[in-house]
C-alpha cells in the first residue's frame, strides 16, 4: 500500500503536464530487458543482458508505478523485453491492481510475445488485466521462428487462446516488414479479425544495432495502406486506446487496424507517454536520449519527495518529437539503446 507521506508528496507536486501542454497519463515499465526471443528488428542474437542486481526490485517497481499513479497516470502497460519471464513478475501485477480497485487507475496492461501467456493469463485477468498486446508478426511457422530466430507460434497461438478463455481481449501486434511478411499482412488481419482481435501494425523503428540494416527491413505502412484499400474498405475511426495507433474499420471483416506509424507520419504532438527501464531510467521520448536516474532519489528518500522532484524535472525536459530517421544515408540507429532496453 502507498503510505501517507507518499501520497502527501504527490498531492503537493500535482499532476503532470509538459510544456508543450501534453498531460502524461500513460506510462510503459519495463520489468526487465530479458527476453526468450531474439526478434530481428529489436535485439541482435547476441545479447548481453543487464546484470540482475542492476534492476530495481518489485516492490521498487511498485512504488515508482504507485508514485505516477498518484501524479494523474491512468493507463499502466507493463513490458520487457519480455516480462512475463521476470521472476514472481504475477506478484507486481497482484500488487497494482490496488490501483484499479480505488478507481485511481483506468487500465494495467502488458505488452507480451505470448510464449508465457498460457500459464500466467488466469492470474493476469484476476488481477484486472482486460486487455493485452500479444506480438505475432506472422502466421507461417518457419518463418516466425527466422524473425523471432527462437520462437514457436504454435506456443504463442495456444496463449492467446488462453487469455481469450480468461477473458481477456487481445490485440495483435505485427511489425511490417519488407519482404518477409508485406504480403501476408491482408491475411493476418482477416485471421485476426476473424478470432476476434484488432491488429496494429507497427513501423521499424531505428533503435539499437541488430545486426540488420534497418532500411532493408523498412515498410512504410503509407503503402500498406495504398495496398490494402486496393481490396478492402478502410474508414478512419476516432477509436483510440491511448496509445499512438490510428485506427480504421475494415468494412468487410468488421474488424479494426491500427497503424503506428513514427516515421511516415510521427505522433509527437499528442504524446501522453512516457517510459521507465528496469532499473529505473525514465525516458522522456522513445527517440531521444536524454533521460533521468529515479533510482538514486527513489532509494535515498522514504517519503518520495526527492522522487517527485526528479520526475518533475524530467517532465519539463520533455521533447516536442522524437528524430527518427530511416534511410541508405543514415546508417546509425537514431539511439543506441535497444527496444527491450527501453520497453517498447
Amino acid at each position: 500500500m502507498i503510505d501517507r507521506p507518499g501520497v502527501a508528496a504527490a498531492q503537493q507536486a500535482g499532476p503532470l503536464v509538459d510544456t508543450f501542454g501534453r498531460a502524461v497519463t500513460y506510462l510503459r515499465v519495463s520489468v526487465t530487458d530479458r527476453c526468450d526471443f531474439r526478434c530481428v528488428y529489436c535485439m541482435s542474437e547476441h545479447m548481453t543482458f543487464l546484470p540482475k542486481q542492476d534492476l530495481l526490485s518489485l516492490e521498487e517497481l511498485d512504488r515508482l508505478c504507485s508514485a505516477f499513479v498518484l501524479r494523474g497516470v491512468r493507463k499502466l502497460r507493463l513490458t520487457g523485453g519480455e516480462p512475463l519471464v521476470r521472476r514472481d513478475v504475477m506478484t507486481l501485477f497482484r500488487s497494482l491492481s490496488r490501483h484499479m480497485e480505488s478507481g485511481r487507475l483506468d487500465e494495467l496492461t502488458v505488452t507480451t510475445n505470448g510464449s508465457q501467456l498460457a500459464r500466467h493469463a488466469a492470474d493476469l485477468a484476476a488481477c484486472g488485466v482486460k486487455r493485452i498486446n500479444v506480438s505475432i508478426d506472422t502466421l507461417d511457422p518457419a518463418k516466425f521462428r527466422a524473425i523471432t530466430r527462437w520462437g514457436d507460434l504454435a506456443r504463442v497461438l495456444e496463449g492467446v487462446k488462453a487469455a481469450q478463455a480468461a477473458g481477456i481481449r487481445v490485440k495483435i501486434n505485427a511489425v511490417a516488414l519488407k519482404d518477409v511478411n508485406e504480403h501476408e499482412i491482408a491475411s493476418m488481419m482477416e485471421w485476426a479479425h476473424g478470432e476476434g482481435h484488432d491488429l496494429s501494425l507497427i513501423e521499424v523503428m531505428p533503435l539499437g544495432e541488430v545486426g540488420e540494416e534497418r532500411v532493408d527491413q523498412y515498410l512504410p505502412l503509407s503503402a500498406v495502406r495504398e495496398q490494402l484499400a486496393e481490396r478492402f474498405t478502410l474508414t478512419d475511426i476516432a477509436y483510440r486506446t491511448g496509445g499512438p495507433a490510428r485506427y480504421v474499420e475494415v468494412k468487410e471483416t468488421g474488424g479494426r487496424l491500427g497503424f503506428i506509424t513514427p516515421l511516415t507520419h510521427n505522433f509527437c504532438e499528442g504524446c501522453n507517454r512516457v517510459r521507465v527501464t528496469c532499473t529505473g531510467t525514465l525516458y522522456m521520448c522513445l527517440g531521444q536520449e536524454d533521460a533521468a536516474d529515479l533510482r538514486a532519489p527513489l532509494r535515498a528518500s522514504s517519503d518520495d519527495a526527492l522522487l517527485h522532484r526528479a520526475i518533475d524535472d524530467a517532465i519539463f525536459r520533455k521533447p516536442k518529437g522524437h528524430d527518427f530517421v530511416i534511410d541508405r544515408k543514415t546508417r546509425q540507429p537514431a539511439v543506441g539503446r535497444h527496444m527491450s532496453t527501453t520497453g517498447g
